[in-house]
């Protein structure tokens, strides 16, 4: 018997928990690679980095292919779309498991990349097919899961590793992948009767080839030396190319990313806080899981295995899942404009808490915890509020964007933490000095204060704007007829219980103009 959202009532049901399985699957299995590394060198026979590879190639893939993916289920082939790239990630966890050598290692993990692009096809799943009060948490739950899920993918992995061996973790993988395409094939609804738009290719090469330049600055930085001239044409002729696509996408009839809702400013305050918080985020995960790992011998760290460490992001995982039914209560009991700045002040006292007491492991565990309530908090509202406003056919693109962007940040925030301690490792030594602990955690503070204070102050500007809009049409400078909109109140509605429903935002704007 169909529903009212067009679903048999069983598959209703089971769309949420597959669609949270299946994008908790690709956050597990895209830091599949990070504990393994020294043991990929070893088995393989590679350098450090050229292992390293085993993890960039799969956020290179996932930057590039996330904003296709998105476009692409947009359209009428959303299904087609999300089992395909779930397909390609169960190959590509085979390819990583099987004994074949380094080269078909990479392969998988490439093809485990593209993986990254399937939670903004989730959240625009989650969007067309789920009645308002459900879609709201969905939205909300699947975007704390891609950051729970990557705390999961350490402990996970090096368990098993330590276990069976580097190639069992990832057939983990491979069985995880086959299960949730499996459960995603028998659920996911149709959407062959949304309207097909055409694929701005251009615009994909062009971000494509501007990701990946920015990306291999960013990830091998350490490698190729931060003032190496390789570096910096890199970063240079990367940073051209984004101007380039910036300047396509404005004049493009159907643009991969559609740039103009950046002048939303609950678009644009969403699109900052993921890149910034993401930087945050990776910044405190790249110092703990490092420290943890030092010996007592330099005079600071703990001298843990990759497993402890990996086990010391378990309360960071838990507690941004658990943050997601917070949020709600958090916006009625504040005002719901103040829910990302609140979240940027508890990652804020995380990283000052690592700034102070790292003596213990104890002291680690309750800075991660304190870590997943702040950054769950902030992702839980980002991907609502571009779904209230953006039209229903931008979702999966504009969603994707904001996912790309977290990308960004995220190995922003890794080769920030790598630079700092590696300015503070003497010459002849191989491990940095405590005060580059101190000083990285110190930079991830005013990470933290620069994305609280954006969040308060861009919603601000919107309404601002939107003021001097309202004055304009008592001059006559604006037409009658062109609606005003009170950017303020959507910002802070759509924050309340994490997401807002589609079906509230249109009488919402109406209340709001004049």
């Amino acid at each position: 018997m169909p529903t009212p959202t067009g679903l048999p009532i069983r598959r209703e049901r089971a769309l949420v928990p597959v669609l949270v399985f299946l994008s908790a699957v690709v956050a597990v299995i895209s830091s599949l690679g990070a504990p393994m590394i020294p043991t990929i060198a070893a088995v393989d026979h590679v350098s450090l980095s050229e292992a390293q590879w085993s993890l960039t190639i799969t956020m290179l893939v996932g930057a590039v292919a996330t904003p296709v993916l998105g476009r692409l289920g947009d359209g009428p082939h959303r299904r087609t779309v999300t089992l395909a790239t779930a397909a390609a990630v169960v190959v590509g966890s085979v390819l990583a498991a099987l004994p074949l050598g380094f080269g078909w290692l990479v392969t998988g993990r490439a093809l485990q990349g593209l993986g990254l692009g399937l939670t903004p096809l989730a959240i625009a799943t989650a969007r067309d097919s789920l009645p308002a009060a459900a879609s709201r948490s969905t939205v909300a739950l699947l975007s704390v899961t891609t950051v729970a899920g990557v705390g999961l993918g350490y402990p996970i992995t090096g368990l098993i590793a330590q276990a069976f061996g580097i190639h069992a973790g990832f057939w983990f993988g491979a069985v995880i992948s086959s299960l949730a395409l499996l459960l995603a094939a028998l659920v996911l609804p149709s959407t062959a009767e949304r309207e097909r738009h055409p694929l701005d290719a251009l615009g994909a090469v062009l971000l494509g080839l501007a990701l990946v330049g920015l990306l291999l600055v960013l990830s091998e930085g350490e490698t190729w030396g931060w003032g190496s001239a390789r570096l910096w044409t890199v970063a240079v002729a990367s940073v051209l190319l984004l101007v380039g696509w910036v300047w396509h996408e404005l004049r493009t009839a159907h643009p991969l990313v559609d740039l103009r809702a950046l002048r939303n400013p609950v678009v644009l305050t969403a699109d900052v806080a993921g890149l910034v918080a993401g930087v945050g985020m990776y910044l405190l995960m790249s110092l703990v899981i490092r420290y943890v790992q030092t010996p007592t011998a330099t005079g600071y760290g703990l001298g843990a295995s990759v497993v402890v460490a990996g086990l010391v992001l378990v309360p960071f995982s838990a507690v941004s899942l658990l943050s997601g039914k917070v949020v709600p209560g958090l916006a009625r009991r504040t005002s719901s404009a103040l829910v990302l700045p609140l979240g940027c002040a508890v990652s804020l006292v995380s990283m000052l808490f690592f700034l102070f007491a790292r003596d213990h492991l104890w002291q680690l565990l309750v800075v991660m915890g304190i870590a997943g309530l702040g950054v769950g908090c902030t992702f839980a509202v980002m991907p609502g509020l571009i779904v209230n406003a953006v039209p229903a056919h931008e979702v999966g693109s504009s969603v994707s964007f904001n996912q790309v962007l977290r990308y960004i940040g995220y190995s922003t925030g890794s080769a920030l933490c790598g630079a700092v301690l590696q300015a503070h490792t003497e010459p002849g030594r191989q491990l940095p000095g405590d005060s580059g602990y101190r000083d990285a955690a110190l930079i991830g503070c005013a990470v933290w204060v620069v994305i609280g204070l954006a969040t308060i102050v861009l919603p601000r500007l919107g309404a601002a704007t939107a003021a001097r809009r309202g004055a304009r049409v008592d001059d006559g400078l604006v037409p009658d007829g062109e609606p005003v909109v009170d950017e303020e109140l959507i910002v802070e509605e759509s924050i309340a219980d994490g997401v807002a429903g589609e079906s509230e935002v249109p009488a919402r704007r109406a209340g709001a103009e004049r």
